[in-house]
C-alpha cells in the first residue's frame, strides 16, 4: 500500500527547501499537524501505527513552526543570564565606586552621625543641664581620648622631634634631677601627714600598719638585692594617688558615689529577668534567686562589651600606664589589668599565647594579680548585699598597681625577660561572630561561675557549722564555752585587723572576717559584713549584753577593702587549675610560686585597707537638735542612734536633777527627745 502511493507521488526538487511539505513525504506529514498545537504527544500518536517516526516528530513538535522545546529553554537561559550579568555589572559598578571613595563615605557617615549627636547633646544640655552633667561628662571623656588618637596620629611626631632638645638636656640631667624629685615629694607627703593626722591621729594606726606589712613582704622576697624599688615606690605611689583622689577630693567622691549609685541601679535590671523566671516572692526572699541571677546578668554585659572592644581598648589603656609608670613587661602588666575586670583564671586568657615563655617574677605578678582583686561578676553580688559599691570599685583599681608592687617586692626579676622593652602584646578578640552570640555566649558562660558559687556556700558553711560543732565540743571538755571558729579568728588575727586602722572594740568582728575570708572566701565574709551593716543603718544598739551587733563606719570601710580579693585557700586549687590547663608543662613552675603569690595577694588587699583607713574621713552627722526634734521614731536608723548618743553624752543627772550641755543646753524639747531615746536605747541618763 506504502509503495502504491509513493508511486503516485513521485519525489521531486522544486519544493525541496519546502522540507517536510514536500508532496512526496505527504504520508510521513500527519494531516492533523495543527492539532496537535498546545497538546500533549499521547493525542498525537498515528492511528495508523504504520510509521514510528511520525510519533516522535509530533512529540519534538512543540509549535507551530516546529520549534523544538530545547530551543525555547535555551533562548529563556540566555535571557535570564543576560539580566543576571546586567545585575551583577550594576553591584560591581556600586562595589567599585564605594571601595575607591570608602574613605570619603565613611567620613560623611561619621559627620551625620556627629551632627546627629550635636543636636541630641545640645537639646538634652538646653531642657535640663543638671540632668545632663552625666551626659556632659562622657562625652568630654570620648571627645578628649578621640582628640588625643587624632593628635597624635597626625602631630605625634613632629612634637616628639621639637622636643627631643629638651628630653636630651633632662636625661643628661636626671642623675641628680631624679633624687630633687623624690626629696620633694617625700617631703610633701611627710607634711600632708602631719598636718593630716594631727586632726585624726587614729589614722597614725593605718600608716604604722601600711609600713609594716610592706617590710613583712621585703623579709618574704625571693631575692632582696634584685628588688626594683622604682616598680615598688611607682606603684605604691600610683595606689595612693588614686585612693587620695577616690576618697578626699570631691570630685571623686563625687564621681564614684555616681557610679556606684549607676552600677546599683544597672543591676536592678535583673529583676526584670530573675523575676519572670523564678517569680518576685523568690527573688525577695531566697538568696540563691536574688543575689546569683546578678551574675549571670553583669556576665553577659561584660561578654558584649568584650565582642564591642571597649574592654579590650580600656585594659590596654590602663595597662600603658602602669608599664610606662612602673617598668613592667606588657604581659604581665596587661594580665594584672585585665584582673580590674575579670577573674583570676579569666585574665590569664589575655596573654595565653605567652605564658609559656614568661619568667617566674613575671607568672608569679600574674598569680598575685588574680589573688588581689575579685572579677566584676561576682562584685554584682556584694553589692546587692548592700556592699558600697565606691569602695568595691575603688578597691578593685586600687589593687593592681599595689599587685604589681608588691609582686616586684617578694619574687624579684632575676631572670632575661623575652618581652622586656616590647612595647605592647597582641590582644585577641572573641570569637563570636554578632552581639547576641556573645550575649548568649556570656549568659552561658555564667552558669558554671553561679554553680560553683553555690555549690561552694553550701559546702564552706555546712564545713564551718561542723568545725564549730567540733571545737565546742573539744572546748566543753575543759569549761571553755562558746569555742568557734571565728573566735579564734579574732584573736589571732585582731592585732591585724587593729594595724590596719579599726577601733580596738572593733577589731574582734573584723579579725573574725579577715579568718573567714582567708580560711573560706570572700562570699561568706562580705555575707557577714553585710548583716552588720544592715544591722548599723537600722539603729539597733551597738551591744547586746557582750555581744557587738554592728562596726563602726570606719571599720566598714577597711573591712570592705581588706576582703576586696580571691586570695583564700580554695583559690589555690583554682588559680592552678586554670593555669595548668592553659600551658601544662608547666604546672611545676605554677605550684612551686602559688603559694607565695597567696600570701602577697592577701597582704595587697590589707594594704588597700590600711589606705583607706589612712584616707577614711568620718561623716558628719549634722545638726542633731534639729533631727531629733523632727524625725519620727516609730521608724530608727543609725543617724537616730548617733544623735541620741549625743544627746545622752550632753545630759548630766547630779542631785536628781537633770540638765544638759553643749547645743542642748537650755532647749525646751531636750528633755522631750531624751525620753524618745531613751525609749529606744539604754543608757544611765535614762536612771532618772
Amino acid at each position: 500500500v506504502a509503495l502504491l502511493e509513493m508511486e503516485e507521488n513521485p519525489i521531486t526538487l522544486d519544493s525541496f527547501e519546502k522540507g517536510t511539505d514536500n508532496p512526496s513525504f505527504s504520508p510521513l506529514v500527519s494531516p492533523p499537524l495543527p492539532s496537535c498545537q498546545g497538546r500533549g504527544a499521547a493525542q498525537c500518536a498515528p492511528t495508523n501505527g504504520v510509521f514510528q517516526g511520525e510519533k516522535r516528530l509530533c512529540e519534538e513538535s512543540d509549535g507551530p513552526h516546529g520549534e523544538s522545546k530545547e530551543d525555547r529553554r535555551g533562548e529563556g537561559e540566555r535571557a535570564s543570564s543576560s539580566h543576571r550579568r546586567k545585575a551583577l555589572q550594576s553591584v560591581s559598578k556600586a562595589k567599585r565606586f564605594c571601595k575607591s571613595h570608602a574613605k570619603m563615605l565613611r567620613v560623611v557617615a561619621l559627620g551625620l552621625l556627629g551632627v546627629a549627636y550635636l543636636c541630641y547633646f545640645i537639646a538634652a544640655c538646653w531642657l535640663n543641664f543638671q540632668r545632663a552633667l552625666a551626659l556632659v561628662v562622657m562625652t568630654a571623656v570620648v571627645a578628649f581620648f578621640i582628640s588625643w588618637s587624632l593628635f597624635k596620629k597626625h602631630c605625634g611626631a613632629r612634637v616628639l622631634l621639637l622636643l627631643s632638645p629638651v628630653g636630651k638636656r633632662i636625661q643628661k640631667s636626671w642623675p641628680w634631677l631624679k633624687w630633687l624629685l623624690w626629696v620633694a615629694l617625700l617631703g610633701g607627703l611627710i607634711t600632708w601627714l602631719a598636718l593630716d593626722t594631727s586632726r585624726n591621729p587614729e589614722q597614725l594606726i593605718s600608716l604604722a600598719g601600711f609600713c609594716f606589712l610592706v617590710l613583712f613582704l621585703f623579709a618574704f622576697s625571693k631575692h632582696h638585692r634584685a628588688v626594683s624599688w622604682r616598680a615598688v615606690f611607682w606603684g605604691l605611689g600610683l595606689e595612693f594617688l588614686f585612693g587620695l583622689f577616690v576618697l578626699r577630693t570631691t570630685p571623686g567622691v563625687q564621681a564614684f558615689q555616681w557610679l556606684g549609685d549607676q552600677v546599683q541601679f544597672f543591676l536592678g535590671y535583673t529583676t526584670a529577668g530573675s523575676g519572670f523566671v523564678f517569680g518576685n516572692t523568690l527573688i525577695q526572699d531566697v538568696f540563691a534567686f536574688q543575689a546569683l541571677p546578678i551574675i549571670v546578668f553583669f556576665s553577659c554585659v561584660m561578654s558584649i562589651l568584650y565582642y564591642l572592644g571597649i574592654m579590650q581598648w580600656l585594659i590596654l589603656k590602663i595597662s600603658w600606664i602602669l608599664q610606662v609608670s612602673m617598668g613592667t613587661t606588657p604581659t604581665e602588666t596587661l594580665s594584672v589589668a585585665g584582673n580590674i575586670f575579670v577573674g583570676q583564671t579569666e585574665a590569664p586568657l589575655l596573654i595565653c599565647p605567652y605564658l609559656a615563655d614568661m619568667t617566674h617574677s613575671e607568672v608569679h605578678a600574674v598569680m598575685t594579680g588574680g589573688f588581689s582583686t575579685i572579677a566584676g561578676s561576682v562584685m554584682g553580688a556584694y553589692i546587692s548585699f548592700g556592699i558600697d559599691a565606691a569602695s568595691l570599685i575603688a578597691a578593685s583599681v586600687m589593687a593592681a598597681p599595689c599587685a604589681l608592687a608588691m609582686s616586684k617586692l617578694v619574687y624579684p626579676e632575676v631572670e632575661e625577660s623575652k618581652f622586656k622593652g616590647k612595647a605592647s602584646v597582641y590582644l585577641a578578640s572573641g570569637e563570636e561572630r554578632n552581639i547576641l552570640e556573645a550575649a548568649s555566649n556570656g549568659a552561658t558562660t555564667s552558669v558554671g561561675l553561679v554553680s560553683n558559687i553555690a555549690a561552694n556556700l553550701i559546702a564552706f558553711l555546712a564545713v564551718l557549722e561542723f568545725i564549730n560543732a567540733a571545737l565546742r565540743w573539744f572546748g566543753g571538755m575543759v569549761d571553755i564555752e562558746g569555742l568557734s571558729f571565728q573566735v579564734i579568728c579574732s584573736y589571732v588575727l585582731m592585732p591585724v585587723a587593729f594595724l590596719m586602722g579599726a577601733d580596738w572594740a572593733d577589731s574582734p568582728l573584723v579579725a573574725e572576717l579577715l579568718g573567714i575570708k582567708i580560711f573560706l572566701n570572700e562570699f561568706v565574709a562580705y555575707q557577714q559584713l553585710a548583716t552588720y551593716k544592715k544591722n548599723r543603718l537600722s539603729g539597733l544598739e551597738e551591744w547586746d549584753g557582750s555581744r557587738k551587733q554592728w562596726i563602726s563606719e570606719r571599720a566598714e570601710t577597711i573591712t570592705t577593702f581588706a576582703l576586696c580579693g580571691f586570695a583564700n585557700l580554695s583559690s589555690i586549687g583554682i588559680m592552678l587549675g586554670g593555669l595548668a590547663s592553659l600551658v601544662p608543662e608547666r604546672k611545676g613552675d605554677f605550684a612551686s610560686i602559688v603559694l607565695r603569690a597567696l600570701l602577697t595577694g592577701i597582704c595587697v588587699s590589707m594594704l588597700n585597707a590600711c589606705l583607706a583607713g589612712l584616707l577614711h574621713v568620718p561623716t558628719e552627722v549634722g545638726d542633731c537638735v534639729t533631727f531629733l526634734s523632727t524625725t519620727n521614731f516609730s521608724s530608727i536608723s543609725y543617724t537616730t542612734y548617733m544623735c541620741c548618743q549625743q544627746l545622752f553624752a550632753s545630759s548630766v543627772l547630779m542631785n536628781g536633777t537633770l540638765s544638759f550641755s553643749g547645743p542642748w543646753a537650755g532647749l525646751v524639747q531636750s528633755e522631750l527627745c531624751l525620753a524618745q531615746c531613751c525609749g529606744r536605747y539604754n543608757h544611765t541618763s535614762c536612771m532618772g
